[in-house]
C-alpha cells in the first residue's frame, strides 16, 4: 500500500513538473525581460579555490587544503541578440588555502620545525570577468545557457612586496592574476525578477608564486609554476 502511495505521489509530481516546465499554455513571467539592451543585477555565492603545481624535480606533491569561500558582486548585461549576451561581473571573492609539504622537502634543513610543513594563504580577490553568454531558446519560464570568457583579479591580501619570505613564515603570492573561465547555468523567470543559479570553473594563466630569496628554499625552490584554479557557484538576481 505504501509503495502504491509513493507511486501516486511520483506520478503527480511528474505531471506537475511537466505542466509547469513544458506546457505550451504556461503563462510567461516578464516575457520582455530579455529584450532590454542593458540590464543589471547582483550575485552571491560560494567558491572553492585550489592550486595546480608544476615541479622542477620529482618529489612528493605539495597538497592543498581547501576551504569554502564567499562571493558577492554586481552584474551588468548587454544584449547582443536573442541568444548572445556580453556580461561584466565584478565581485569580491574571499578564500583560504593551506599548503601541506612532505618532510622530504626539509632534509638537511637544520632549523626544521613541524609548523614549517604548512603555509596558510589567505586571498581576497577583486575579480572582474568579461564573459559571453550563449543561451538556448526560452522554454516557458526557464532558459539554459553556457558562458565563457577571460578575467583579471587583484589580490588585496597579496604580500608580493613583503621583504619577509617563508624563512620568516610568510608565503608570498603575486598581486595581479589573469584567468579564463567556463561555466553553465539556468535562467529562471519568476514573477518579479530573474533568478539564475550557475557554476563556473576558473583557470589561471600566469604563475602566482613569489619565490623566496634563497633559490634552494624548501617551500618554493621546487615549484616551477603555481597557478590558481577554482569553482564558483553563484546565485544571480536581476
Amino acid at each position: 500500500m505504501r509503495n502504491f502511495f509513493f507511486l501516486l505521489v511520483f506520478i503527480g509530481c511528474y505531471q506537475f513538473a511537466s505542466a509547469q516546465l513544458f506546457s505550451k499554455e504556461k503563462v510567461l513571467n516578464d516575457e520582455n525581460f530579455d529584450k532590454k539592451f542593458l540590464s543589471y543585477g547582483y550575485f552571491i555565492g560560494f567558491n572553492s579555490y585550489d592550486f595546480n603545481f608544476d615541479y622542477r624535480e620529482d618529489k612528493k606533491d605539495i597538497l592543498v587544503k581547501k576551504s569554502t569561500g564567499f562571493n558577492v558582486g554586481l552584474v551588468g548585461n548587454m544584449r547582443i541578440n536573442d541568444y548572445m549576451d556580453l556580461r561584466l561581473e565584478p565581485g569580491l571573492y574571499m578564500t583560504t588555502r593551506t599548503l601541506q609539504y612532505d618532510e622530504s622537502y626539509f632534509q638537511g634543513f637544520e632549523d626544521f620545525r613541524p609548523s614549517d610543513l604548512e603555509r596558510e594563504i589567505k586571498s581576497t580577490y577583486i575579480h572582474v570577468p568579461l564573459l559571453i553568454k550563449f543561451s538556448t531558446k526560452r522554454l516557458n519560464n526557464f532558459k539554459p545557457f553556457v558562458v565563457g570568457g577571460v578575467s583579471t583579479a587583484l589580490n588585496l591580501s597579496s604580500n608580493e612586496k613583503n621583504p619577509d619570505d617563508n624563512y620568516n613564515g610568510k608565503f608570498r603570492s603575486k598581486k595581479s592574476m589573469y584567468f579564463y573561465e567556463l561555466g553553465f547555468g539556468i535562467d529562471f523567470y519568476l514573477y518579479y525578477f530573474k533568478f539564475t543559479p550557475s557554476i563556473r570553473g576558473v583557470f589561471a594563466i600566469n604563475d602566482e608564486v613569489v619565490r623566496d630569496n634563497d633559490p634552494n628554499s624548501p617551500w618554493t625552490g621546487n615549484i616551477e609554476t603555481m597557478k590558481t584554479r577554482g569553482v564558483f557557484i553563484n546565485f544571480t538576481f536581476q
